[in-house]
């Protein structure tokens, strides 16, 4: 498909009546189909590795496991040397986080998940914007102490996480990923995420970061789903949803994306593109070498 707003696109307008009781369509999940189901739970047995460092990170580098390695990455940066981590990969494609030991790690079953074994009983922590916040609170660091500072803060940090299923489940799945082309729901998810765009940028024009001056949790969260959008062309959407008109969004995905520390982090447990920005599993400083 070519991107252009010029795209005719098939119809959805079909005889579908809803039945009284979904029941679950194997056939109809389009490239996810085979990791997508509607319930819970293992499927299969596997524990997860465990490495020598306080942190365990079991993740991909898909925007929501980049938020959390970034963070990771900045905090050794300022010198935290505690916060040293092992970042084991977990493949979503082959169905490994239905492994058993993942499971208990994060019984959603969604990337990424953390371990603190700094802690007795270890400390499992699931949900990107929680482990954000867990680590930001540990270590003192890219979360501000002062009460409206913080509101402002953890305002921009959740509504990232409420805002992302839009971007990704929503225009991504339909625009990239299912297997018809449909007018309605890709008309509905791109106007929402031109929407989104348009809070950044106008929140962005008169600010640094999204908070004012200061660079913190909620510029990596949103780094890494909008920064990707507008910088990487996730998707091969980037002309479809004029991402350039976006300037302040642009501008400061930019300058975040010159930070040593993000550049570590968006490596980490990445399994595609050039090899060379590939580290599929971080043990040390040097495997970013």
């Amino acid at each position: 498909m070519h991107n252009s707003t010029k795209e005719t696109y098939m119809s959805d307008s079909t005889n579908y009546t809803p039945p009284k009781v979904w029941t679950w369509d194997t056939e109809s999940g389009g490239r996810f189909a085979s990791i997508n189901r509607p319930v819970s739970g293992a499927t299969h047995e596997k524990e997860l590795p465990v490495g020598e460092h306080p942190l365990q990170l079991y993740s991909l580098a898909t925007p929501n496991g980049v938020k959390v390695t970034i963070l990771l990455e900045e905090l050794l940066a300022l010198g935290k040397e505690d916060a040293e981590y092992d970042a084991y990969l977990i493949n979503i494609g082959e169905g490994e986080q239905f492994g058993s030991g993942f499971v208990a790690a994060n019984p959603n079953s969604k990337i990424p998940a953390l371990v603190d074994c700094s802690t007795s009983p270890a400390t499992r922590v699931f949900e990107s914007g929680a482990i954000m916040v867990y680590l930001a609170e540990k270590y003192s660091a890219f979360l501000p102490t002062q009460a409206s500072e913080r509101a402002e803060c953890m305002s921009w940090l959740f509504w990232q996480m409420g805002s992302a299923p839009f971007l990704g489940g929503g225009f991504g799945h339909f625009y990239a990923y299912a297997p018809d082309k449909l007018e309605y729901p890709i008309n509905r998810y791109a106007m929402e995420v031109k929407r989104q765009l348009d809070v950044l940028d106008k929140n962005l024009s008169s600010k640094q970061f999204l908070c004012g001056d200061d660079y913190n949790i909620s510029d990596m969260a949103n780094y890494a789903w909008y920064g990707a959008l507008v910088l990487h062309n996730i998707y091969d959407a980037s002309e479809f949803l004029d991402v350039g008109s976006y300037s302040h969004v642009k501008r400061w995905a930019k300058e975040i994306e010159k930070r040593p520390a993000v550049q570590r982090g968006r490596r980490v447990n990445k399994v595609w593109g050039d090899e060379d920005r590939r580290v599929p599993e971080r043990h040390s400083a040097s495997d970013l070498d």
